[in-house]
């Protein structure tokens, strides 16, 4: 990937005299996302990426110059994502890219990102095709992968004597990508446990009560669940009322994120074992400061995972700015290369082998305390354990 870099940063530099020129007066970002269709997870992010900037240029802002952000909504389209993002760069003046949640969405972003040289920030994207299997140079991502995240859940699950299991994802690549990576992990862990059936709602189009009789059909010993906003609570509302969860371990991809366990109120399940963001159980440091900040900022409201990415996401483009010292496409590609950042959770890097971060995930038990789901006995886990090696992500990555 190096020897990629310093080639493209010649060919940049010889296309830069041919490409045209905008106004200087701000330095601009092209965020596209689903603010519409995603509204529940979009807007805090948005309001994340929105406190950092302020923070930002209120400290100078990032080659002496302001920091903005062009939000465009793609209508949860892939095409209508790919045009805006060429608008984006050819018309609007944006220096990169960043954004999307679905990652149908974010593939097809990256896959333009890799074609016209344009770098790309996957904020939410958790389809680890994006810097796998369908990774390019420009093509980085932020959040942790699905990959890594199942891994965490599947080291749980083999503490326990559950060998009958049951998955329900939504049916594209992300929900796919997350049960394909937890029976890897899980049957390395413990080669005895078998798959006894796998449910594929449409997604945000569920049949719940279809869905949960198929599951207690097959009379598993614990459920691992990839449904998250609406679907899941129609999962966990029709699963409850039928018995699903009764004796049963289940374990939840997402489903301690506020943004879908906040909804559920007194409905949320209890006992399952879930990734997701406990807010509440900060005490001090910088993760306790962003809360602070978050809720400062925004008093009719309590942050999201949505709102942590977006803040990440902003720091993450600005300490890239800052190292580059230039907005060259070249220069930023270069920068991104280990690129260190000072989070809410602790410093990360942007590894040069992959292009992924090195973001963690909260893992924990859900309760209820006081009418509303909450994560107990939580803890934050470092990635890069989970990761395969790095031999094997070399072997995964396209020819560069």
């Amino acid at each position: 990937m190096k020897q990629f870099r310093k080639l493209v940063a010649a060919a940049t530099m010889l296309a830069a005299a041919a490409a045209p020129s905008f106004a200087a007066d701000t330095i601009k970002i092209g965020e596209i996302n689903h603010y519409k269709r995603l509204a529940a997870f979009a807007e805090p992010y948005k309001k994340g990426i929105e406190l950092a900037v302020e923070e930002i240029n209120g400290a100078g802002g990032v080659l002496g110059k302001p920091l903005e952000f062009i939000f465009r909504d793609d209508n949860g389209k892939p095409g209508d994502a790919v045009k805006i993002a060429e608008e984006l760069m050819t018309r609007d003046g944006a220096v990169m890219l960043t954004g999307t949640i679905l990652s149908n969405i974010g593939l097809a972003i990256s896959s333009l990102a890799g074609e016209k040289g344009y770098i790309y920030l996957a904020a939410e994207p958790l389809a680890d095709a994006l810097v796998w299997q369908s990774g390019n140079p420009y093509t980085f991502r932020l959040r942790t992968s699905t990959y890594v995240q199942a891994a965490m859940l599947a080291e749980e699950a083999a503490k326990t004597d559950a060998i009958r299991y049951a998955t329900i994802a939504p049916n594209y690549a992300y929900g796919t990508a997350a049960v394909e990576a937890f029976k890897e992990n899980l049957k390395k862990l413990k080669p005895e446990v078998e798959f006894v059936t796998e449910q594929w709602p449409a997604l945000f189009k569920i049949d719940a009560g279809a869905e949960v009789q198929a599951l207690e059909a097959a009379k598993p010993d614990a459920i691992y669940n990839v449904t998250f906003g609406t679907d899941l609570q129609k999962f966990v509302r029709e699963g409850t009322t039928r018995g699903l969860f009764d004796g049963r371990k289940v374990y939840g991809l997402l489903t301690g994120e506020p943004e879908y366990l906040d909804p559920l109120a007194d409905e949320a399940p209890e006992g399952w074992f879930v990734t997701g963001y406990p807010w509440y159980g900060f005490t001090e440091g910088p993760a306790k400061e962003f809360v602070d900040a978050y809720i400062a900022a925004y008093p009719d409201e309590t942050p999201k995972i949505g709102s942590l990415v977006g803040y990440m996401t902003a720091k993450s483009i600005a300490a890239a700015l800052d190292k580059a010292g230039s907005t060259e496409t070249d220069a930023i590609l270069a920068a991104f290369e280990d690129l260190t950042v000072d989070t809410p959770m602790g410093e990360i890097v942007y590894r040069g082998l992959d292009n992924q971060s090195t973001m963690g995930a909260y893992v924990g038990t859900t309760a209820l305390k006081d009418g509303k789901g909450v994560m107990v006995d939580w803890e934050y886990k470092n990635p890069v354990s989970y990761m395969p090696s790095d031999d094997e992500i070399k072997a995964m990555r396209p020819a560069e």
